[in-house]
C-alpha cells in the first residue's frame, strides 16, 4: 500500500462577504491545522462562476476572500494560499474526472438540486459537474484530509468514489482516499433570522448572518437582534431539541468561546435570552472585531493580496505539475 503524505486542502468560494459560518465552519480550524499538515487553502473562484458573476465584483470579491483567511491567522509561510483559476490543472484533472465519474453518482448529488431548484433545465453544466472539479481540486494535491462541514460530506464521498474508480480502472494505487476532517461545536452555522436555514451569504436579510466585513457595531447589533424563543435556557443541551434558533446561539457562543454546548447551557441555564445575547454580542465583537479590521486593513492593500495569490499559485503549480504529468502517463496521453 502506498503511503501518502499527509496534506490538508480546503477552499472557500468568493461569492459575496465571508460570513461568521465560513469563520467558524471552516476558517477557523483551518488556522490550527496549518500547523500540524502541510496545507493547501484555495479561493475557489472557478467554482463561483458555476453561476453567472459580475466581473469586477467576482476580482474584489477574490481578493476579500484571501484578506479574510489573513487576517484570521491563516498564515502565507506556512501553508499555500491561492486562487484557483491560476492553477490550471484544477480544470485539466476535473475534465479527466468528467469522464471517471459516473451520471448516477452526479443525480444523487442533494447540492444540485437544491441550487438549480426549479430552474434545473437552465442551470449551467458547470453546476451539474462541479462535484468532479471538487474532487480534482483535492486529488491535484493528492490531499490525504479536507476539514469539511456536515454538508460537504457528500461531496468528499464522491471524491472518495472517483479516486478508487481510477485507481481500478487503470490498475494503480495512485490517489489516495480522502478522510474528512470534521470539527466543533459550531460546523453548521444557521440564520440568525432562522435557525432551521443554513447562515448564507446568498440570504437576501443582512441581519440573517454577521459578514467579515462588518464594523463591532453591526455585529453587537445582529447579535441582540437574533431570533430566540420565548422559553429560557436549558440546563443541558438535551433540552435544546426542537429550539433551532436557541440552539444556534448556545453553538455560536460554545465555538466562539472555545467551550462545549454542555458548559454554555450549565452557566446559563434558567436565565432568559436578553443577558446572554448582551454576553455573546460581546464575545462576538472580541473575537471577530480585530478580524474584521484586519481584513479591511488588507483588503485596502490589493497589491500585497495579489502578491500573497501570485506567489500561493506558483508553489501550487509546483505541487500540482508531477501529479498531473502521472495522471497522463497513466491514462495514456502522449507526452512529448
Amino acid at each position: 500500500m502506498t503511503e501518502f503524505k499527509q496534506r490538508i486542502f480546503s477552499g472557500v468560494q468568493p461569492s459575496g462577504n465571508l460570513t461568521l459560518g465560513n469563520y467558524l465552519g471552516a476558517i477557523r480550524n483551518w488556522v490550527g491545522l496549518q500547523k500540524n499538515y502541510e496545507s493547501i487553502f484555495c479561493v475557489v473562484d472557478l467554482h463561483a462562476i458555476t453561476v453567472w458573476q459580475d466581473p469586477e465584483v467576482l476580482r474584489k470579491a477574490t481578493r476579500e476572500v484571501a484578506a479574510g483567511m489573513i487576517a484570521s491567522g491563516i498564515d502565507p509561510r506556512e501553508c499555500v494560499i491561492f486562487n484557483q483559476s491560476q492553477v490550471p490543472a484544477h480544470a485539466e484533472l476535473a475534465w479527466i474526472f468528467n469522464c471517471v465519474a459516473r451520471m448516477g453518482w452526479l443525480n444523487r448529488m442533494t447540492q444540485f438540486k437544491e441550487k438549480a431548484g426549479k430552474n434545473r433545465e437552465r442551470a449551467s453544466s458547470g453546476l451539474y459537474v462541479y462535484p468532479n472539479l471538487m474532487a480534482a481540486d483535492i486529488m491535484i494535491y493528492k490531499a490525504t484530509h479536507v476539514p469539511v462541514g456536515e454538508d460537504q460530506k457528500q461531496h468528499l464521498e464522491l471524491t472518495r468514489d472517483i479516486a478508487q474508480k481510477f485507481n481500478n480502472d487503470y490498475g494503480v494505487d495512485f490517489f489516495p482516499l480522502v478522510e474528512p476532517l470534521i470539527f466543533g461545536e459550531a460546523t453548521r452555522v444557521m440564520s440568525l433570522r432562522d435557525g432551521s436555514a443554513k447562515m448564507s451569504k446568498s440570504d437576501p436579510s443582512e441581519n440573517s448572518r454577521i459578514n467579515l466585513t462588518d464594523d463591532r457595531d453591526a455585529i453587537a447589533r445582529k447579535i441582540r437582534k437574533a431570533r430566540t424563543d420565548s422559553e429560557p435556557i436549558p440546563d443541558t443541551a438535551d433540552g435544546l431539541d426542537g429550539r433551532p434558533e436557541a440552539r444556534n446561539l448556545i453553538n455560536i457562543f460554545a465555538a466562539l468561546s472555545d467551550r462545549t454546548v454542555a458548559e454554555v447551557c450549565a452557566q446559563y441555564g434558567g436565565q432568559g435570552f436578553a443577558a446572554f445575547k448582551n454576553d455573546l454580542a460581546d464575545l462576538s465583537v472580541s473575537v471577530l472585531g480585530p478580524i474584521t479590521e484586519e481584513m479591511k486593513r488588507l483588503c485596502d492593500e490589493k497589491t500585497y493580496i495579489d502578491q500573497i495569490l501570485k506567489e500561493g499559485s506558483a508553489k501550487a503549480r509546483e505541487i500540482a505539475a508531477p501529479v498531473l504529468k502521472d495522471v497522463h502517463n497513466i491514462v495514456g496521453f502522449l507526452q512529448s
